[in-house]
């Protein structure tokens, strides 16, 4: 109890700074500068960090092979970051998952590099707030956020405002309150900005979350006597996001256009529950981050007459990319001022004879939370030119970001399932037979108690099915089609809505708790 209130008072003093930093006067220009110096900039960041540093992981990696300071400035200088990053990534300057979270060692040359998570975080930073993974790649990894970091990333969000028109429409977020903490620091940032929040729904147990609930309301009180001027959560009631759409028919009967943000799961289950209702919400601008935007939730989207567009966050990372109103699906402008990227071939780890293009990043700013040269993310994407003429295009953000789709597989009894097939088969396929849409069927990996690893099959009890037995047999008759086989599954009917932000989280038999890792809503990016 005394750790955690530490670190909400460690909060609330990186949230006294937040509202209180001087903004940039022009987006566009601070935006226009970084990208004009972004070499400089990262060599800048390597000379005050790895390369003082010669045990660091990264430094011991370049030394192998054979590329020191200078070596790097003239290959940069002569054919660019990019260019310079895949011939590092060749020679074997990367980081995978499984390396950065110390599951596998760093073995490069023969050589066995050293190392801990904690080795890449950024030392330059010394951050009041902070942020995990949701340990769907691993145990959650907690990441430092600076002021600086802050502010940059509220300048992403003002373009996306003016690419979008959100200054024109009620903004409805749709978003989990702590321990999460985009949610607060979304409706905290949003008179900053000029793009107030107009209301704010979350999920949540009264029962296991009051602790957060009196967390997320204290610091929000205090936010708000900074001037911050943020909604409080309005809760929703267990699987309803009625009282979402009902919101949104009030605010078109005043004749204000609606604009909503969140995951991509609980955004499409608000359109669902329109088309239920019969409720007119066409026009509504919906942007959707953590989850990739697949065909199944699209479909729904439109159905409901709302457009949805991407956002690509990682918390590991931080803002990666945004997509603009000529942009659809998994598609995004890499801000490319504070990222690099580029895409390595590699066998899907699923099929040796399918080949993906697997993203790999490297972070660029003296303030980003983590160094990463080269980190593997395990999604798959091309990286394109783009072709549109949008606020992101004009300012030279000009690389789109395409197809992004996680590659992460499922082990469960020695077999290897793909994510990208389990999307298809829990979004398409097993609402096809048996009814509901995407997120109505979720896969949690988990330890049985003979230490034997299971999946278990969730089913929301909205869609009202009562034969178990039916279920499961519907879904290995599809697994076997697919894969070939027996999978050993438990099914269940949970006694809530499920959702990839708001699953509870499963004890393992030391007691530990970790969140569970769901296949198909791989992480709040």
């Amino acid at each position: 109890m005394l750790r955690e209130l530490r670190y909400y008072a460690r909060m609330a003093v990186g949230i006294r700074q937040m509202l209180r930093e001087p903004l940039p006067d022009d987006p566009e220009d601070f935006i226009r500068h970084q990208l004009l110096n972004r070499n400089r900039i990262f060599l800048d960041t390597l000379d005050r960090t790895i390369f003082r540093s010669p045990d660091h992981p990264y430094a011991v990696m370049l030394r192998e092979a054979r590329c020191d300071r200078s070596d790097l400035a003239r290959e940069i200088e002569q054919h660019g970051l990019e260019t310079a990053l895949l011939a590092l990534r060749r020679a074997g300057v990367y980081l995978t998952q499984d390396e950065w979270k110390s599951r596998e060692p760093i073995v490069r040359g023969g050589i066995a590099i050293p190392h801990r998570a904690a080795d890449f975080t950024n030392p330059l930073v010394k951050g009041w707030i902070d942020s995990s993974s949701s340990g769907s790649s691993g145990s959650p990894v907690t990441t430092s956020r600076s002021t600086a970091a802050q502010m940059h990333a509220w300048m992403y969000s003002a373009l996306t405002a003016a690419e979008f028109g959100l200054r024109e429409r009620a903004r409805i977020q749709v978003q989990p309150i702590l321990p999460f903490l985009g949610g607060l620091s979304h409706a905290l940032r949003g008179h900053r900005l000029h793009d107030p929040v107009d209301r704010w729904f979350a999920e949540g147990s009264l029962r296991s979350d009051a602790h957060y609930r009196a967390a997320t309301a204290a610091l929000l009180w205090f936010g708000n006597r900074l001037g911050a001027r943020a909604p409080y959560p309005t809760y929703l009631p267990p699987d309803d996001f009625s009282p979402v759409v009902a919101h949104i028919a009030r605010r078109r009967a005043e004749g204000r256009a609606c604009a909503l943000y969140g995951f991509a799961s609980p955004l499409v289950r608000v359109c669902g529950a329109a088309l239920e209702r019969g409720e007119d919400i066409s026009g509504t601008v919906c942007l959707c981050l953590g989850e990739a935007l697949t065909a199944a939730k699209s479909r729904v989207f439109e159905s409901a007459g709302a457009r949805a567009f991407a956002l690509y966050v990682m918390s590991d990372v931080g803002r990666i990319g945004a997509a603009c109103r000529q942009l659809t699906g998994n598609r995004v402008h890499l801000f490319s001022d504070s990222v690099a990227a580029i895409g390595v071939p590699r066998p899907a780890p699923y099929a040796d004879d399918v080949q993906l293009n697997s993203l790999h990043l490297t972070t660029l700013l003296p303030y980003a939370a983590n160094l990463f040269i080269n980190l593997e993310v395990d999604d798959s994407a091309t990286l394109e030119p783009a072709s549109c003429d949008c606020v992101f295009s004009r300012l030279g953000l000009r690389t789109v970001v395409c197809d992004i789709q996680p590659f992460r597989k499922l082990s469960p009894q020695g077999m290897t399932l793909n994510g990208v097939d389990l999307i298809r088969l829990l979004e398409a396929e097993l609402p096809a037979r048996l009814g509901g849409g995407p997120g109505d069927y979720q896969l949690v990996e988990y330890e049985g108690e003979d230490r034997q690893t299971r999946i278990r099959l969730c089913v929301s009890p909205r869609l009202g099915l009562t034969d178990m037995t039916v279920v499961r047999e519907t879904f290995l008759e599809l697994v076997r089609l697919r894969w070939g086989g027996a999978l050993a599954a438990r099914v269940w009917i949970n006694s809530s809505a499920v959702d990839a932000v708001v699953a509870e989280p499963v004890a393992t038999r030391s007691g530990k708790v970790h969140p569970i890792r769901i296949l198909g809503f791989d992480r709040p990016r």
